[in-house]
This record gives C-alpha cells, sequence and structure tokens, in this order.
C-alpha cells in the first residue's frame, strides 16, 4: 500500500492527532480498520469522500494529519503508485 492509501485508512480509524498516537497506535489502528474492512481498503476508505464533501474544513486537516503521521510511521513507504 502506498503511503496515500494508509493515510486514508488512517483517516477513517477513531486515532485522533489529539491523542499524539505512537507508530505502534497508528500501525494497530491502521491493521484494526482494515480488518474491520474485510481487508478491503476500497470499502474501508470510501468515507473518506462522504467526509470530504460533508465537512471540507476538518477533512482537510485531518487528511494532513493522516499523510504526516503515516509518512513518519511507515518511513520507507512509496509515496504514490
Amino acid at each position: 500500500m502506498t503511503t496515500s492509501d494508509l493515510a486514508q485508512v488512517l483517516f477513517t480509524s477513531g486515532l485522533q492527532a489529539s491523542a499524539d498516537p505512537s507508530p505502534e497506535q497508528v500501525r494497530t489502528a491502521i491493521d484494526e480498520r482494515l480488518c474491520a474492512c474485510g481487508g478491503d481498503r476500497a470499502s474501508c476508505t470510501a468515507s473518506v469522500a462522504q467526509e470530504a464533501g460533508d465537512h471540507p474544513d476538518e477533512y482537510a486537516a485531518r487528511m494532513r494529519w493522516a499523510l504526516h503521521t503515516v509518512t513518519r510511521t511507515f518511513p520507507g513507504c512509496v509515496a504514490a503508485a
């Protein structure tokens, strides 16, 4: 999965930026969210588009956080496929 893919999954998790999660918490949140979606990333991230339309200001801030957090947690991850 790319950085973008992982950030979208993290975005849909319950993890909050204010919690300043550790890398292990981020990995766990991503794994749990993917498992909850049956491993289907597309199904898991469908709510990202809905959130962007419903709350664009909140969406932008959360996605920036998710991208930054994934980049820190998975430093060798591919930026785009």
